[in-house]
């Protein structure tokens, strides 16, 4: 696979986080391509892990700012691999749970291959009990 973009995938990476971080999920959604696969391998019991699809992922996304006002993202290192399409990225967002005012104090590693400058694979590892703790056994997931 071949990156035909000018953009570096750690660009298009950073660009997602921006996105993300400005709460425009309609807009990270278009960052992925039609045939996109996400996948949360540390979801908490009872919700998705896996989404096929940008509309698939976009229902599950659409909805999150206003359950989790993600005010920064204080940390944020993104590497290169040796794969031109692959960026990693270790991150931490820092806000609050809307409903119950909780602190949301979360750190992921997020792996990510991209085709023609969109995300076809996103892969985000996080700390469910840190989650859950946060939204008080709560769930943006409806």
């Amino acid at each position: 696979m071949e990156n035909t973009t000018n953009t570096t995938a750690t660009q298009l990476l950073r660009n997602s986080l921006d996105t993300f971080l400005a709460k425009d999920m309609k807009g990270w959604s278009e960052l992925c391509a039609e045939d996109v696969v996400a996948e949360f391998p540390f979801a908490p019991e009872g919700t998705p892990a896996r989404f096929e699809g940008r509309e698939a992922l976009y229902e599950y996304l659409r909805n999150y700012p206003s359950f989790i006002d993600v005010k920064s993202i204080p940390t944020l290192k993104i590497y290169a691999t040796d794969d031109a399409n692959v960026a990693i990225a270790e991150w931490s967002a820092s806000g609050v749970v809307i409903s119950n005012g909780n602190p949301y104090e979360m750190s992921y590693a997020t792996f990510v291959t991209f085709r023609d400058g969109l995300i076809v694979n996103y892969r985000e590892y996080w700390n469910p009990q840190a989650f859950m703790k946060a939204m008080s056994g709560g769930s943006f997931a409806e």
